[in-house]
C-alpha cells in the first residue's frame, strides 16, 4: 500500500496552519490534498454585526499583509452603495499604498522561497528590501502593519514627503534589477530547484479560476487593474508580466517583474499626483442597496459584496481572497513530482490561509 503522508497543520515547510495530505510511491507524489479551515475566525459574521466604521478595522484584520486591500474594497464597496465621489489626489495615494503593499508582499514571498531553496544570501537580500518598504508604508501612514488608510470617500493621510517615497523605491527598483532578477533567474541552484517543477498548465489553470501571479505565470493575462481599472490606474503606465512554463521558476520571474511595475507605478503617482482635498465627510450615511467590488491584491483578485438596508450596520459582507481560488490548484502542480519539492510548489502559489479562512 502506497503510504499518506500528512503535512501539517503545523510543519516547518508550511508558512501558516494548513495541511496537505500526499500518497506516495517512493518519493514520487500519485495523489494530493489539501485540507484548511484550522484558522476561523469568523471575520464576516463579525461584520454584519458591526457599524461600516467599526467594520473598516476589522477587516483591515482579515490579512496582515494585504491589509490595506481589504479597507480598500470595503470603502469602495461603501462608495458605490452611496454614490460617493472620490477625489484624484485620494485615488492616487491609494495606487501608491496598494503598490507598496505589493511590493512588500512579493518581496515577503521572494524571502520565503529563497529560504526554501537554501539560498539564504538572497534571503537576506530580499528581507533587507522588504524592510525598506515597511519603512516607507510607516513614512506615510505612521504604521508598519495595519495602515489605516483608506475609508468611505478617500484617504486618511497625505503624502508629506514624497521625496523620500521616491528615493527609497528607486533604491528597491535598482537593486532588484540588478541584483535580485538575475540571480533568482539565471542562477544554477534556483533554476535546477525551480525550472520544470510544479508546472501548472494554461489549460487547468484556466480551468480552476486562478487569478494573480499563479495565473500569469501559466499564460492567462488577466489583471484586474488593466482589465477593469479603478482608482488612478487608467492613467499610469505599467506592463503586465506573463509567462507560459507554468512552473515554480516562472512565478519567481512574474513576481519579480512585478516588482519593478510597483516601483514603476508608485514613482509615476507621486510625480503625477494631482492637489486637492484626499477625502469627503467623515461618516457618511450608506442607503439600502448592494454592491460587488473587484481589485488586484498581491496574490490576485479579491472580490467583495456588500449589502445595507439603510442602517448603520450592514445586512451582508462576503469576501473572496484569492488563495480560495488558488489553493485548488496545488494537487495538480505535485502529483508526479518528488516529495522533496512539495513545500517550494505549495509556497508558489503564496498562500494565505489564514486571509483564506478569516
Amino acid at each position: 500500500m502506497s503510504p499518506v503522508v500528512p503535512i501539517g497543520p503545523f510543519h516547518p515547510a508550511l508558512e501558516e496552519p494548513y495541511k496537505v495530505e500526499v500518497t506516495c510511491e517512493g518519493e514520487r507524489i500519485t495523489d494530493a490534498s489539501v485540507v484548511v479551515g484550522f484558522n476561523f475566525r469568523g471575520i464576516e459574521w463579525l461584520a454584519e454585526r458591526k457599524s461600516y466604521t467599526q467594520d473598516i478595522a476589522l477587516l483591515e484584520r482579515v490579512c496582515g499583509i494585504c491589509s490595506n486591500v481589504h479597507t480598500l474594497m470595503f470603502s469602495r464597496a461603501v462608495e458605490k452603495i452611496a454614490g460617493l465621489e472620490v477625489p484624484d489626489r485620494a485615488q492616487y495615494i491609494r495606487v501608491v499604498i496598494a503598490e507598496a503593499e505589493r511590493l512588500h508582499s512579493h518581496l515577503l514571498w521572494a524571502g520565503v522561497a529563497c529560504n526554501l531553496i537554501g539560498f539564504e544570501t538572497l534571503f537576506m537580500t530580499c528581507f533587507s528590501l522588504r524592510e525598506q518598504v515597511m519603512d516607507i508604508l510607516e513614512r506615510i501612514s505612521g504604521n508598519r502593519v495595519n495602515y489605516a488608510m483608506n475609508r468611505p470617500g478617500g484617504v486618511n493621510r497625505d503624502i508629506s514627503d514624497p521625496g523620500a517615497v521616491l528615493a527609497a523605491v528607486r533604491t528597491i527598483e535598482k537593486t532588484t534589477s540588478g541584483k535580485l532578477i538575475p540571480i533568482m533567474t539565471g542562477d544554477p541552484t534556483v533554476r535546477a530547484r525551480c525550472a520544470g517543477v510544479g508546472v501548472l498548465s494554461r489549460d487547468d489553470a484556466l480551468a480552476h479560476g486562478a487569478v494573480g501571479p499563479l495565473a500569469r505565470a501559466s499564460g492567462l493575462t488577466q489583471d484586474i487593474r488593466r482589465s477593469a481599472p479603478y482608482e488612478a490606474y487608467d492613467k499610469l503606465d505599467f506592463d503586465v508580466p506573463v509567462r507560459d512554463e507554468g512552473d515554480v521558476l516562472a512565478r519567481i520571474v512574474v513576481r519579480a517583474s512585478e516588482i519593478l511595475q510597483s516601483c514603476r507605478l508608485i514613482e509615476q503617482a507621486v510625480e503625477t499626483m494631482p492637489a486637492g482635498p484626499i477625502g469627503g465627510p467623515l461618516y457618511p450615511s450608506v442607503p439600502a442597496g448592494e454592491a460587488s467590488v473587484r481589485v488586484e491584491a498581491p496574490r490576485g483578485e479579491v472580490f467583495y459584496y456588500l449589502a445595507s438596508d439603510g442602517t448603520d450596520v450592514p445586512v451582508r459582507v462576503r469576501v473572496r481572497t484569492p488563495t480560495f481560488v488558488n489553493m485548488p490548484t496545488v494537487p495538480l502542480m505535485a502529483v508526479g513530482e518528488s516529495i522533496s519539492d512539495l513545500p517550494l510548489i505549495q509556497a508558489s502559489i503564496d498562500p494565505c490561509y489564514s486571509c483564506n479562512d478569516r
